[in-house]
């Protein structure tokens, strides 16, 4: 049962809180172990060692030691070694060195065996020490001086001083080590004290109660003092089995890790704790590809692969920080207290990063990845179930975006009832003509001609006003308004390219698709009728889409794809060098037109590595025989710059802003020249 979370052996950091206070503790328990050991002679001591009785109470507390009484799986709470009961006994029989004598060697033995760091071995020593001399000093001030040359039994008379002693002892004990814990676990003080004192107590007073009755039975027949390990025996067992059964219930069995119940618990008390000026957060990570290593190889290598996940992720978080599994491959992390979200971020960056580093297991290296979404307390949500979900949003978009990380945004909830709203108001604004395409020239960087028009959709919500649509083209298409958009679009880019090629202006149309709407096997019939039907060529419609999609396997396989090919509509890659497009793919790709994504053309000028990634672009699209867009072009020099570097076309608000169809005929009426054939077989008319 031990708590793969459990960071208390990790070594403080020099300087920080934790680490001043554990050297003043270990400093002043030190001095004064030391100053006890000088009072006892060596000859008190080699009497000692002559009994039998010494010899068997060292046994008992290095036994006690090893054998905590633990009544919680709280790790605040942690456990009470029965070894207090000697050790109380001893204080009141022999006195404060022979006390704090046993009971340092008992510790060091205990941390041997449990491999404890030196660190918690040296504090462990001086928090005992300080508090058995804490209860020598309440002796002292009733008139009791125990020593090895002059044991001191306990009669009726002395119940009160024996109490303050075992209340002193049980006080000086308690607030260190939640002192202790309270700068590891980055909680406050009194929270700790709520939730280890109670369950501590109890025991407390069982053990240092009994501690009397040990003194007289060692006074008297020292032969019958180990009978006391058989009810501290039945303590123990009782307890653990308890232990071990809310143990169960509350964390996961293949990895130890908390479970979804104690991580409400968890969340539950750190959001009754938080401060206004702090944040609570909730991470959720899912693993990528884990159903392949699950089908491939089966369960037992999964299993082996989670845990070693589990692992990873308990030793990359902070002291104080919750690792929760909540089911196959899906973990949660939470911050009990965050700076905001950067902070938050920086937690999720570092789980990733730990994550990333290879595995081998049976022979195989697994390079692991996870998908990790943030959530923050009071920001985005006011209880555990809305963290959660909220968390469970933001993963996915992190998940869909391959960013890795993402924080929660309203916005992009499509549950939201903001965005719920705006999806009401999407589908009647379809029927309501409030939808409508503006267009924006692609013009010929060297002839200076227009190549074409791309369509891009507005919408004039009738009490919001304008609406941009990375505001609601992500929302639609994630529910069924996508296609109806799509077909709207559609028919309106082709009856304006009719209106345009049947007038003398033969410059195609760009239409952007989704993934969606590519995949779909109605898209080619959709587009082939309306072509009939507007007596239009096929290269009159272009269809723009970004690289992420038709890079993909499933968009390079698409049946739709094929067929659009077959149609003769010419397809362009747009927003280029934001996806990680493979060379051999994208040579092979239908496509005619490459556009080079604006967030690199606008910064050409300013930014070496920009003008680069822009040149190996443009000198990539050429070699294959394809042509090259520029998008977002603002000024003359940038678009010098790309004339320069041998980009073929360009838009940008340096040639024209999109414009209603009216505005965008009187436009191209003014310019109307020569007609010239491009790469993808479009005609142009005069620009400049």
């Amino acid at each position: 049962m031990t708590d793969p979370s459990d960071t208390r052996d990790t070594p403080p950091r020099p300087f920080s809180p934790l680490w001043t206070y554990l050297t003043g503790v270990v400093a002043t328990g030190l001095a004064a172990l030391l100053t006890a050991e000088i009072r006892l002679g060596l000859g008190d001591l080699a009497d000692l060692a002559r009994t039998s009785l010494f010899w068997v109470l060292i046994v008992l507390v290095v036994l006690g030691e090893l054998r905590p009484i633990v009544v919680s799986s709280s790790r605040l709470a942690g456990g009470t070694a029965t070894s207090t009961l000697f050790t109380f006994a001893l204080l009141l029989y022999h006195g404060l060195s022979v006390a704090v004598l046993i009971h340092a060697l008992a510790l060091v033995v205990s941390g041997l065996v449990h491999r404890r760091a030196w660190h918690r071995v040296l504090f462990n020593v001086s928090q005992v020490t300080l508090a058995t001399t804490g209860a020598a000093v309440v002796l002292a001030a009733f008139g009791h001086h125990p020593h090895p040359a002059a044991p001191w039994v306990p009669e009726g008379t002395d119940i009160a001083a024996v109490a303050l002693a075992a209340v002193a002892y049980f006080v000086v004990r308690g607030l260190l080590v939640c002192g202790a814990v309270a700068l590891h676990e980055r909680r406050s003080l009194p929270r700790v004290i709520r939730t280890s004192i109670g369950h501590q107590s109890l025991v407390y007073a069982a053990l240092l109660g009994l501690a009397p009755l040990v003194v007289v039975v060692m006074s008297r027949s020292p032969a019958l003092t180990p009978l006391f390990v058989a009810p501290l025996a039945a303590l123990y067992f009782t307890a653990s089995l308890s232990v071990r059964r809310d143990h169960q219930a509350m964390h996961d069995g293949l990895t130890s890790l908390p479970n979804r119940k104690l991580l409400i618990v968890r969340t539950e008390e750190a959001l009754a704790e938080a401060r206004e000026d702090v944040r609570v957060g909730l991470l959720l990570l899912d693993l990528d590809r884990f159903k392949e290593v699950n089908d491939t190889l089966g369960h037992p290598v999964g299993d082996r692969l989670l845990q070693i996940v589990a692992h990873r992720l308990t030793h990359s978080v902070r002291p104080g920080d919750v690792v929760a599994r909540l089911g196959g491959d899906e973990f949660a992390v939470l911050l009990p207290t965050v700076r905001d979200a950067t902070a938050a971020r920086e937690v999720a960056a570092r789980l990733r990063v730990a994550l990333t580093e290879p595995v081998r297991l049976e022979g195989m290296t697994f390079d692991l990845d996870a998908s990790i979404g943030i959530a923050l307390y009071p920001d985005h949500a006011p209880d555990f179930e809305l963290l959660l979900q909220r968390s469970d949003v933001a993963m996915y978009f992190a998940k869909e975006g391959r960013t890795g990380v993402e924080v929660y945004l309203a916005e992009k909830d499509r549950n939201s009832p903001e965005r719920l709203n705006l999806l009401g108001d999407l589908r009647r604004a379809i029927g309501r003509g409030e939808l409508e395409l503006h267009y924006q020239p692609k013009v010929g960087l060297a002839s200076g001609m227009v190549e074409g028009v791309e369509a891009l959709l507005r919408w004039w919500h009738p009490e919001r006003g304008p609406i941009l649509p990375d505001d609601f083209i992500p929302l639609a298409e994630q529910s069924y308004l996508m296609r109806q958009i799509t077909q709207y679009v559609i028919d309106t880019a082709m009856e304006q390219a009719a209106h345009w090629w049947h007038a003398g202006i033969q410059v195609p149309v760009s239409v952007n698709v989704s993934a969606r709407d590519l995949l779909d096997a109605t898209l080619p019939d959709l587009i082939g009728a309306g072509l009939d039907r507007l007596g239009l060529p096929p290269r009159a419609i272009q269809l723009e889409v970004t690289e992420r999609i038709l890079m993909t396997d499933q968009a390079y396989t698409a049946d739709s794809v094929h067929a659009l090919v077959e149609l003769g509509i010419p397809l362009a890659l747009d927003d280029f060098g934001t996806g990680y497009s493979s060379l051999v793919r994208l040579q092979r790709l239908p496509v005619c037109e490459v556009k080079i994504d604006g967030s690199f053309v606008q910064r050409l000028g300013k930014t070496v590595d920009d003008e680069r990634i822009v040149r190996s672009i443009v000198d990539l699209v050429r070699s294959l025989g394809l042509r090259s867009v520029a998008e977002g072009v603002e000024s003359d020099e940038v678009a010098q710059r790309l004339q320069d570097m041998g980009c073929d076309a360009a838009q940008g608000w340096r040639f024209a802003e999109p414009m209603p169809a009216g505005e965008m005929t009187d436009w191209l009426g003014e310019r109307v020249g020569a007609p010239s054939y491009g790469r993808c077989g479009t005609r142009g008319v005069t620009a400049l």
